[in-house]
């Protein structure tokens, strides 16, 4: 199909970078002992693409039951990003994903960062691995993903039956819903998927 655009999540669709922020997460919690650790790092990946002031919030206020204000949120956030990005750029690609891009690109079909991580972040991150070319807009946090896509499809015209999202979490696959855009989930060989049963999947990155 001759897309009218295609929207990406960033992490675990374009690069494989998922594990340097679940690493980051399981730091920053140490200090509090393992169990609270893993409780951490299991939240973290059953809500990928949510933002990361949400995580900190649901981290601090329902597993440690501990208040925190929105400085202390956005302290945490930049100590976060100080600990990744530097390991998100250095991340490899997605089985395809460079290649869906180059092709892309050939064909002039529009392509869209739709990302959970920070709206200056992402933007940094992906001119900093030399892909700002291949993307007509780059958005992050903290609006959300939906909201994202359907200011763009609206703004641009398109219609969303023939629009294409491709992301690795639940947060892409709603983005998708909501907005009636076609969704195909990134899977990665021998991981559970988190979708719905009768999700269009797949373990590389192409146009389906």
């Amino acid at each position: 199909m001759n897309w009218q655009a295609v929207f990406f999540d960033f992490d675990g669709v374009i690069l494989d970078s998922v594990d340097v922020k679940t690493k980051a997460f399981r730091k920053m919690f140490e200090e509090y002992g393992s169990d609270i650790q893993q409780q951490v790092v299991q939240y973290h990946l059953e809500n990928g693409g949510v933002s990361r002031f949400e995580k900190f919030r649901y981290y601090y206020e329902k597993i440690l039951n501990i208040k925190i204000s929105e400085n202390e949120v956005q302290g945490l956030s930049k100590r976060f990003s100080d600990m990744v990005v530097q390991g998100v750029i250095d991340a490899p690609f997605i089985r395809g994903s460079y290649e869906t891009l180059n092709l892309m690109r050939t064909r002039s079909i529009p392509a869209f960062v739709v990302s959970g991580t920070p709206h200056d972040e992402i933007n940094f991150i992906v001119r900093e691995k030399g892909l700002a070319g291949f993307f007509e807009e780059v958005h992050g946090s903290p609006r959300k993903k939906w909201e994202i896509a359907s200011e763009i499809i609206e703004r641009k015209g398109y219609i969303p039956d023939k629009c294409l999202f491709l992301g690795d979490a639940m947060s892409d696959y709603e983005a998708a819903r909501k907005t009636g855009v076609q969704f195909v989930g990134i899977v990665s060989k021998g991981t559970d998927s988190p979708f719905p049963k009768g999700t269009r999947l797949s373990e590389r990155v192409f146009l389906q």
